[in-house]
């Protein structure tokens, strides 16, 4: 996560995402995996009125790639899948972009008023070690349980209601 809103140009970026070959990097998303990455999202909006949202992205928008990195990217996901669109404004998003090696948080106004950016930023660095060390779902299903406790810590419910505002099946677009 970056606090830097705006990416630079960047030809090697883009190149990235051409050459990006998804059939050699994104065989750990498999559809047991996608099931037990949607069983960790639901997990972790249990005791609280938050709502996490997971979305999984081989590559960048070719024609995006050259001016938008991962944050901008993870920002307009954001919005087109209505995260910020929860009663307390508690969404929160895990964008996972498998070409650059990244991932990013994007929190609503209601939990990042309480939570600190340094906070989201050292939870996806810790992710992204595991990534980096081949532990992708379980690096992935962690950072999920981390997002869990910290919307617990604000938002926590005497008893977990039955409403769910944003489904927590996996988004993997390819």
């Amino acid at each position: 996560m970056s606090e830097n809103n705006a990416s630079n140009p960047s030809f090697a970026r883009w190149w990235r995402q051409v050459l990006f070959v998804p059939v050699l990097h994104s065989k750990w998303l498999t559809a047991d995996a996608k099931a037990r990455l949607t069983n960790r999202v639901t997990s972790a909006e249990r005791g609280h009125r938050g709502e996490v949202f997971l979305i999984v992205e081989n590559h960048l928008p070719i024609q995006e790639a050259y001016y938008i990195g991962c944050r901008e990217r993870a920002i307009d996901l954001f919005s087109d899948y209505h995260v910020w669109d929860t009663e307390e404004n508690t969404g929160v998003l895990v964008y996972v972009n498998i070409c650059e090696h990244k991932l990013e948080i994007v929190a609503d106004r209601g939990i990042s008023a309480h939570v600190s950016p340094t906070v989201w930023r050292a939870m996806c660095e810790k992710a992204v070690s595991g990534i980096a060390s081949k532990k992708t779902e379980e690096s992935v299903g962690e950072l999920l349980e981390e997002v869990g406790q910290v919307l617990r810590q604000y938002y926590q419910l005497e008893d977990n209601p039955s409403g769910n505002e944003l489904s927590n099946t996996v988004v993997f677009l390819k």
